[in-house]
């Protein structure tokens, strides 16, 4: 029979720029996860996936992902991206209104 004594249940906050939603100090072997909230023209920054893969799922709004500052990728709501290994990348805001999503990484090896 499965352990249910780990699972976890975590409300979204609406207006938070940024919830952190899983990580190992919660109690997991290994993923992360946050909620991201960016208002017009608002952009993550440039950081890393280093050894960890990431998906992102948006929930509202339109934006763009740039990948090593030379290829992008345009999205908008009820899409999922994902994002490989070593990869720089930044997540910016190129809608009318707010853009929110939820990326989950966990480690690629």
């Amino acid at each position: 029979m499965a352990d249910f004594s780990k699972s976890k249940i975590v409300k979204l906050v609406s207006g938070s720029k940024y919830q952190r939603l899983f990580s190992k100090d919660s109690g997991t072997c290994g993923i992360k996860a946050g909620h991201v909230i960016l208002e017009k023209k608002e952009e993550i920054g440039e950081h890393s996936t280093n050894d960890m893969e990431e998906a992102l799922v948006i929930l509202k709004g339109r934006g763009q992902l740039i990948i090593n500052k030379e290829d992008y990728l345009d999205f908008e709501d009820n899409t999922v991206l994902y994002v490989p290994p070593q990869t720089i990348h930044n997540v910016k805001n190129t809608g009318a209104g707010t853009l929110e999503y939820i990326f989950i990484t966990s480690n690629a090896k």
